[in-house]
């Protein structure tokens, strides 16, 4: 049955304040590194790499040495491994082809590449959206907010680990929509695991084993005077009132679409996006030139806490007859340009560099005035 509650998703992003994007640092208690499932937190899955084991904490956090891979659980399921350890990981690293498709980036309408847009292309792919609005499913609430992780709650893992042996056939990611999806006389294993779940405190009515139709069908019907009801008897509409509460509480991977993965998936990588590029910043935000300065002047890429460790770099003018690019060098990660145009012209160099260990792109832009 769909439950009565839906979920409520926004791609509205708050703004990332810089000082609480990487507190606590990127080492952990030991000299392993600190990564991050999503950006907005992921609790209650179990992980494993060669080194390390846990479970992620409310803040989304692991801990890993480079070069090793996790293993996810929820439970006794496993949920996805080989999965490369970094700073931060979302589904779209779960499966290779899509991890694989994740490092060739798109070009914008400027020109300049981006990951962006490869990331929501990758978007529809089904086993990343089965495995995703499964992960949805287990959270507490149906209700995301905004700002707000993920939370798997033992009490949900307890309940999920009781029902696995009494699923038909094991979950498998892989397989349709359709087929993942599937309700009726026959549903999916994934729906049955779901439905041996109940989402709320363990004395709550909505626990309880709902009424049969044979104890409804038995039941006296309500009286038609009030006065003639007795508080210590369920009629049968209550009965059926009851069942029928029960009933839609359960939770299905109807009440989350793929919109609503979609939308989920897109608010966090947005996330993840704006909190890579508050680390990276140009030595000046505008730049100001009288027109006989025709020599080569240059823009630095500098990273807050070290140096930019810039894998590529790409940079235009939007104006190039006011201000023209010399060159740019991912090495040095500075862009060098000169002034080519008269007093009262500017233009903005926008550069796009991809830092190193990740395939993510950053987009700055410099304000250039003539005078």
């Amino acid at each position: 049955m769909r439950s009565v509650h839906t979920i409520r998703l926004s791609l509205t992003l708050t703004t990332l304040a810089l000082s609480g994007c990487f507190g606590g640092g990127d080492s952990g208690g030991d000299d392993s590194s600190v990564g991050r499932l999503n950006y907005n937190g992921f609790s209650g899955l179990s992980y494993q790499t060669a080194s390390q084991a846990g479970t992620i904490s409310e803040q989304g956090e692991f801990r890993y040495y480079p070069g090793e891979t996790l293993s996810f659980r929820v439970g006794n399921l496993a949920v996805i491994d080989g999965v490369p350890a970094q700073k931060y990981v979302t589904p779209l690293e779960f499966f290779p082809d899509v991890r694989s498709a994740l490092t060739s980036p798109a070009v914008d309408e400027e020109g300049l590449s981006t990951h962006t847009i490869t990331e929501q292309q990758l978007l529809d792919d089904v086993s990343l959206m089965n495995l995703t609005r499964f992960l949805i499913s287990l959270n507490w609430t149906e209700n995301v907010r905004e700002g707000e992780g993920i939370e798997i709650r033992d009490r949900v893992v307890n309940q999920l680990n009781k029902a696995l042996p009494g699923l038909t056939a094991p979950i498998d990611f892989n397989v349709s929509e359709a087929e993942f999806t599937a309700l009726g006389d026959t549903p999916s294993p994934a729906n049955q695991l779901l439905a041996a779940i109940c989402f709320y405190p363990e004395d709550d009515e909505l626990c309880e084993d709902p009424p049969t139709h044979e104890e409804i069908s038995n039941a006296p019907p309500r009286p038609e005077n009030d006065d003639d009801r007795d508080p210590d008897i369920e009629y049968s509409e209550d009965l059926q009132a009851r069942r029928d509460r029960i009933l839609e509480s359960i939770r299905s991977l109807e009440d989350i679409d793929s919109n609503d993965a979609q939308t989920y998936l897109t608010r966090e990588l947005r996330a993840i996006s704006t909190a890579v590029a508050n680390r990276f910043y140009l030595d000046e935000d505008v730049a100001s030139h009288s027109a006989s300065e025709t020599e080569i002047k240059t823009v630095t890429i500098r990273r807050i806490a070290g140096s930019p460790e810039v894998a590529e770099l790409e940079a235009i003018s939007t104006r190039p007859g006011d201000v023209t690019i010399h060159a740019t060098d991912w090495q040095e990660a500075d862009v060098e340009y000169f002034v080519s145009g008269e007093a009262g012209g500017e233009s903005e160099l926008l550069l796009s560099f991809q830092p190193e260990n990740t395939y993510r792109w950053v987009r700055k832009q410099l304000r250039v005035i003539i005078r």
